[in-house]
């Protein structure tokens, strides 16, 4: 249920084009739907800006369908991450609709009904091998109605290439910086532009990497200011955070 809808309804209720009783059938399932292995949550998109996001791991293809198809059908657009192939090829069988991005790992079913922003997200990513998790950043903040651009391959073994890209650096409204191995190129952004930059932390590195935590205590401990770290690959999270960011920034 999105606001816009909820005036709609109350609305026709109060000039007499909708029955009370109708009315209160479709609100019956706000604040949840209880669907026996799962509650969803109608109502976060009212609370919230957005509707409720499905996590693909650990779910069957049937469990995510159900859930996905209950949001659609009740007017919210639905994103599922973490969504591997074969999942996706099962689920489109009863959700044709569905639309599967295999790189970010990410299936849609319609966009936030959200008007897209003037300002853009810009998603840098130090290393291809990083590229994954960037686009799933992307995906996710353009799915939230923002423009999204990207700039790939561009970490601190090459800085040359970083830096013939300055210009588009500080021309962003917000940066997402995707980053394995020691992590470093947050910090190097972050000296270079005065925009709010969200620092991704990926799990690409060898041993001593120790599955991306070298890049999350790099990242944490920038000596740039302002460097906002959310946790290892989550691309979706700084998505998130960087689409609330350029919201405010519009307004």
């Amino acid at each position: 249920m999105t606001p816009d809808r909820l005036a709609e309804m109350l609305t026709q209720v109060q000039q007499g084009m909708l029955p009370v009783e109708q009315a209160l059938e479709r609100l019956k399932h706000l604040p949840f739907e209880d669907l026996g292995f799962a509650r969803i949550d109608h109502h976060r998109t009212l609370r919230k800006g957005f509707s409720e996001v499905i996590w693909g791991p650990g779910k069957t293809s049937q469990q995510i369908a159900a859930i996905a198809s209950r949001l659609v059908e009740n007017g919210q657009p639905a994103l599922i991450t973490r969504l591997d192939e074969n999942k996706a090829r099962e689920i489109k069988i009863s959700l044709p609709a569905l639309v599967y991005y295999p790189e970010a790992r990410i299936g849609a079913l319609g966009k936030q009904p959200i008007p897209r922003t003037r300002l853009s997200i810009l998603v840098i990513a130090a290393g291809t091998a990083d590229i994954p998790v960037a686009e799933e950043a992307v995906i996710s903040a353009e799915w939230l109605g923002n423009t999204v651009e990207r700039l790939y391959d561009v970490g601190v073994a090459g800085l040359h290439r970083l830096l013939d890209s300055l210009d588009r650096l500080r021309a962003a409204s917000v940066l997402i910086v995707v980053a394995g191995m020691e992590g470093a190129l947050p910090s190097v952004v972050g000296g270079l532009v005065n925009v709010p930059l969200i620092a991704v932390p990926t799990s690409v590195g060898y041993g001593a990497s120790f599955k991306g935590l070298a890049a999350l205590l790099g990242m944490l401990n920038s000596c740039a200011s302002g460097v906002t770290v959310v946790n290892i690959d989550n691309g979706f999270g700084a998505g998130v955070a960087a689409s609330k960011i350029n919201r405010i920034r519009v307004g």
